[in-house]
């Protein structure tokens, strides 16, 4: 059983693909998004602006208090702003770095104490791993997660379970407030959610003992991988 799975940007895209894939294994997905999920998959919900990271600690212990506790975390939320720096207003681009790299420490920061035994799966991107031009701020968050995944998994070896997962694009509404110039030229080669859903799924229901430390899942022909 899967247990409580505290899933962050859990109201679409990945996060809402991964709420469908531990709701169908039985567990008990809980979700904290700004807006609400229209899912009857999701077992709980708060509403919290990840970019507040205090907020983001005191709603997962909220949610965790109504439901017995936390089993697993997957910090699916995340933003952009697409652009070169000087064309990046400040405050757009302080708050990709707030949201998906502060808040996932903050949501983790929170649960970690009600996870003896259970696991963390964090959300990178394979602009984690490859610079690009005209996102700064992306790449800066997503590096960092990175970097705060493997110092998490050595800090709590043996106690927590911890997955970096590495997707390339997928076919979600990611893109949709973009510039032309920044979205995809072709989605048909990007992943369905879902495909990326069931990669996490896999590192959540490993044994006690057995890590998927960390795994990229990319469209066979997508160019940001390699």
């Amino acid at each position: 059983m899967l247990g409580q799975v505290l899933v962050t940007g859990g109201a679409s895209g990945l996060g809402a693909a991964v709420v469908h894939a531990v709701h169908e294994l039985g567990g008990q997905p809980l979700v904290l998004d700004k807006a609400a999920p229209s899912s009857s998959e999701v077992a709980d919900f708060e509403s919290v602006d990840l970019s507040d990271t205090r907020a983001a600690e005191r709603a997962v212990k909220a949610i965790a208090e109504r439901n017995g506790g936390l089993r697993a975390v997957v910090t699916a939320a995340g933003t952009d702003a697409c652009g070169r720096l000087d064309e990046v207003s400040g405050a757009d681009w302080d708050r990709v770095v707030m949201v998906n790299l502060l808040g996932t420490a903050a949501v983790v920061r929170a649960a970690l104490p009600m996870l003896d035994g259970g696991r963390v799966v964090t959300i990178a991107s394979t602009l984690g791993i490859k610079a690009v031009s005209d996102a700064t701020a992306y790449c800066a968050s997503k590096f960092g997660v990175v970097g705060f995944t493997r110092a998490l998994a050595a800090e709590t070896a043996g106690r927590v379970g911890v997955t970096l997962v590495i997707p390339g694009g997928m076919r979600t509404h990611f893109f949709d407030d973009r510039a032309e110039q920044y979205r995809p030229p072709d989605d048909s080669k990007l992943n369905p959610p879902e495909r990326v859903a069931d990669a996490i799924v896999f590192a959540l229901r490993q044994p006690e003992g057995c890590e998927v430390r960390e795994l990229v899942v990319a469209h066979a022909e997508e160019g940001s991988w390699p």
